[in-house]
């Protein structure tokens, strides 16, 4: 068993801290100039999600550790109150940095592409008018301002949403004043508006909602005098629990447990960098708070509201250019899915190839009258699903379908249940998966009658079976015919449906099971090699690397002398270039238009590689608490292809690959005098069809 405690915390960079600069990376690309100016807007968009994310989940954990008192430390040794420090100061320079690519860089650069966020103090009288008009039309009707009196406390705000407290002056018809309102903005009213064009002096001109409720807030108090009127909001834990070994129906529980996401405990307080310092006291107070939990912004106290303007905006010039994902030749023949998957393993490369085939895939299995039972996995599939559609009609056709569904992909698990409602409504055989494991496996499995004998066909991906993030996240997926990873990938549906001991699978690694051990033994051999003095290498692209048995084995690889290249999106708690540890560790993330989400495991192998596709990353909980599919590439063209496409075609990129420092830091990509090498626009003008 290997054993991470030869290693010093001080090699292990901390996990919240490395997706911080991750966050950064994101931020990064909304000031990179060569991207085109909607796209850094989206740019900035996502960095403020991830962050939202972030403390909704992590720091969340993070605050509760501390609450109960727990000791637990990870490998860097960081207790969570000096997590929560660290964590506070870099956030506090990271927001800082947002608000000011905002309205120092796209702001400026937008208005002179005449893309205009008006402020009250620009309106002019026909705009003025329009908007008394909208506030009295859509928001008055059914804004509920709640004034603070001992009848009425302090409401319950939901989690992020956009609040105001409004200081007054005076009293109301029952004689009044707490001097106190709180105004939480209607939720189902778009937070940035489109002015309509008579109106507008720009092509495309926006005011945010809240200005408008700004400039007639006092119309919801009258007979007072509104003396004040700031943005805020709480961002909430909205991590779920359900305690698995307790309950029945984990359908029925989570239904239960969904609602309470908008009320969790408060973790973050963000208000308007104007905002007087004692209504900073009082609504801290109100949410048990400190000012360590205070972040001032300078705009919009969310920037994910302005993640609509590219969508209302029609300006081609200034987006990414549309392309059409490839089609690889063997299905440009008319040919059916299964005829051609029967003379050969097919391999896809999402988005630069097309997800088509994999709906054609499930839509011929359920109108092929030789099919006779499909099972599939779904972890997040997205609303309006041409692979659930097709597993409808499947079961409608009287086809056997089973599906395993995962009810707790987070922030998918309310789809999800309706999702698994639908499906066994339509006749098809639902199970959750296991309980205390998340089901993370991505499989379907086709069974077919050929003549007197029955052939399964599969489809394995690192990504989930969601059209829409097919187009916008990097994944391989792989069809096979082949009988024994046929019988492995059963063997992992009986697994899921049923019970019993787990088997020896032929070929395929899984989690909770083999995985880790595989993994470590991989890398072990590969050390093994280069102290013989032979050549060993290791190679592997992933969202994430935290887990420390695996990093201790990587450290001793590269003491033997194993050149080691990891891939590495976003959070990566490696230290590499230490010296006599990890001067031969070299990691990068490539940050770009597409969110790189393939996970490959290359081993040299005496020469003859053995190489991986993974639904896992190498994190603790990919390892040991979910159900995990890692399988190998038997077709060696393919498994050159995708050492070409993975890693030849990475480790020369210079135009988005960012260089992991020992201190943590990234260095950013630096073209130099050599030519422009972007891996992800080599792929798509290799793979894809430009429009």
């Amino acid at each position: 068993m290997s054993d991470a405690t030869s290693f010093t915390p001080d090699y292990f960079i901390n996990r919240e801290l490395s997706q911080l600069e991750f966050d950064a990376r994101v931020l990064e690309q909304a000031k990179d100039e060569a991207v085109p100016l909607l796209e850094r807007l989206r740019f900035l968009c996502i960095s403020s999600l991830v962050l939202d994310e972030f403390f909704e989940i992590r720091v969340a954990g993070l605050v509760q550790q501390q609450a109960f008192g727990s000791s637990q430390r990870g490998p860097d040794n960081l207790s969570p109150a000096e997590q929560l420090r660290a964590i506070g100061k870099r956030v506090q320079k990271l927001l800082k940095e947002q608000y000011r690519v905002l309205n120092k860089e796209l702001i400026p650069r937008l208005d002179a592409q005449g893309i205009r966020f008006l402020r009250r103090s620009e309106w002019n009288n026909k705009q003025a008018k329009w908007m008394k008009d909208y506030f009295r039309r859509e928001l008055a009707p059914i804004a509920t301002p709640v004034g603070l009196d001992p009848a009425h406390p302090f409401p319950k705000i939901l989690n992020k949403s956009l609040t105001f407290i409004v200081t007054l002056e005076g009293k109301d018809a029952f004689g009044r004043n707490s001097g106190k309102a709180v105004l939480q903005a209607p939720r189902a009213l778009p937070r940035v508006i489109q002015l309509p064009q008579r109106i507008s002096q720009s092509p495309h001109e926006f005011v945010f909602l809240s200005s408008i409720i700004h400039a007639h807030v006092g119309e919801l108090f009258p007979g007072m005098t509104v003396t004040g009127c700031y943005q805020f909001r709480v961002t909430r834990n909205s991590d779920l629990f359900v305690d698995e070994e307790e309950v029945d129906d984990l359908l029925r529980a989570l239904e239960g447990e969904l609602p309470g996401r908008r009320y969790g405990d408060e973790v973050r307080l963000e208000l308007a960098d104007d905002c007087p310092n004692e209504l900073e006291y009082f609504l801290t107070n109100q949410f048990g708070l400190t000012e360590d939990d205070v972040y001032r912004c300078n705009g919009p106290v969310n920037l994910m509201r302005l993640s609509a303007v590219p969508d209302l905006v029609d300006r081609p010039d200034l987006k990414y250019p549309g392309f059409t994902p490839g089609l690889p030749a063997e299905l440009t023949s008319g040919a059916t899915m299964f005829e051609v998957i029967s003379k050969g393993d097919l391999l896809l490369h999402h988005p630069f190839e097309s997800f088509a085939p994999v709906i054609d895939f499930l839509r011929q299995a359920a109108n092929d009258p030789d099919v006779l039972s499909i099972r599939q996995t779904l972890y997040r599939t997205g609303s309006e699903s041409a692979v659930v559609k097709a597993l409808l009609n499947a079961a409608v056709n009287g086809k056997d379908v089973l599906v395993v569904i995962e009810l707790r992909a987070r922030f998918d698990e309310e789809a999800n249940i309706e999702l698994a409602n639908t499906l066994q409504a339509a006749g098809a055989q639902v199970v959750y998966g296991v309980v205390g494991k998340k089901t993370h496996s991505k499989l379907s499995m086709v069974i077919r009658r050929e003549g007197s004998d029955l052939r399964r066909y599969v489809h394995m991906s690192t990504g989930n079976y969601h059209a829409r993030t097919a187009r916008l996240y990097t994944d391989y997926g792989l069809f096979t015919a082949n009988p024994e990873i046929a019988d492995d990938v059963q063997q992992q549906f009986a697994q899921l449906t049923a019970m019993g001991r787990a088997g020896d699978l032929k070929h395929l690694l899984q989690s909770p099971f083999t995985l880790h051990d595989a993994m470590l033994s991989l890398i072990q051999a590969e050390a093994d090699a280069a102290r013989d003095g032979k050549p060993a290498r290791v190679m592997a692209k992933m969202n994430s690397l935290i887990e420390p048995r695996v990093i201790a084995e990587l450290y001793r690889a590269s003491q033997a002398g194993v050149q080691i290249d990891l891939i590495i999106r976003g959070v990566c708690s490696v230290r590499p270039g230490i010296p006599g540890v990890s001067e031969n560790i070299r990691v990068r993330s490539i940050i770009g238009r597409f969110l790189e989400h393939t996970r490959v495991f290359y081993f040299h192998n005496g020469g003859d590689p053995k190489v991986y596709l993974s639904s896992a990353d190498w994190m603790g909980r990919n390892f040991f608490n979910r159900v995990e599919t890692c399988f190998p590439l038997l077709d060696a063209d393919i498994r050159d292809r995708v050492v070409e496409e993975s890693f030849e075609t990475y480790l020369s990129d210079n135009a988005q690959a960012w260089e992991l420092q020992s201190d943590g830091s990234y260095s950013a990509p630096a073209v130099g005098s050599a030519a422009r090498v972007s891996a992800q626009e080599s792929l798509l003008a290799k793979l894809g069809e430009a429009l």
